[in-house]
């Protein structure tokens, strides 16, 4: 799985650098089959980044830069409060959640610290850091591998701890939202343990500044039509917001911060 992760980063690299690519000229410089290389790019066709054509593939859209979680914290930052702010007005008494990694997220965690009789599971340390002294938060973690890019454990003992739980809400960070493709992040094993945490929440709620829509990275978490609500800002487009609402998805649009 690493392997196969580490490669399709790589050939999305060549997509990027050079436009286009070819089976052939992969196939000898990882030493795999051509029957392997196909399937890398029929995945990232998959994602909307790539067609596939006679031999090889070509690039259609750039995914973003993967910044670390340090950097993130850094951008938008009164507009993550705010989507933050909101999200947890959402979270009641004796609810039971999922916050996801990330730096958005964070800003929700930074919310709960006086929320009462809350159980929160979450696989990211920043997560974790901002509630682990809330009194009225019972603190639960997935364990797992760390990434150290986003302080988020993930991995298979991650996935596995969700098994034997059943969650009120989740609440998603995401590194792109497209229409289209749906909600998608830079990293597989993420994805893959994001796509869990789906399975196992009543309510899936989306935490994304206005920036990420449009945007597509190389691994799917989810499709729109599974999203119940997404919590975003004034920046988002009237389009992104009548195709949202189309979907039956709640746009919570948090009011932006005094100046």
């Amino acid at each position: 799985m690493r392997n196969t992760r580490q490669r399709r980063q790589q050939i999305l690299q060549l997509l990027v650098q050079h436009g286009n690519v070819q089976v052939a000229d992969l196939v000898d410089r990882f030493e795999v089959s051509s029957v392997t290389i196909r399937a890398d790019l029929t995945h990232i066709e998959s994602q909307g980044l790539a067609t596939r054509n006679h031999g090889g593939a070509t690039l259609v859209r750039t995914p973003p830069t993967e910044q670390d979680i340090h950097e993130k914290d850094a951008l938008n930052h009164p507009l993550k409060e705010s989507i933050g702010t909101h999200a947890a007005r959402l979270v009641k008494p004796g609810d039971n959640i999922i916050i996801d990694s990330g730096s958005t997220t964070m800003t929700l965690a930074r919310h709960l610290r006086d929320h009462r009789d809350v159980t929160v599971m979450t696989n990211g340390l920043n997560i974790a850091w901002e509630l682990a002294n809330a009194p009225g938060v019972e603190l639960l973690l997935t364990g797992g591998l760390l990434r150290k890019q986003s302080l988020s454990l993930h991995g298979s003992q991650a996935e596995a701890s969700l098994n034997t739980y059943s969650f009120d809400t989740v609440f998603l960070g995401v590194d792109g939202l497209d229409l289209q493709f749906g909600l998608t992040t830079h990293h597989e094993a993420e994805a893959s343990l994001n796509h869990r945490m789906v399975e196992r929440a009543r309510r899936i709620v989306v935490l994304t500044d206005a920036s990420k829509f449009g945007r597509v990275s190389l691994h799917r978490i989810a499709r729109l039509d599974q999203i119940h609500t997404i919590i975003t800002d004034d920046g988002i487009s009237g389009d992104y917001r009548e195709g949202l609402q189309r979907l039956g998805i709640e746009v919570i649009i948090a009011e932006p911060p005094p100046p």
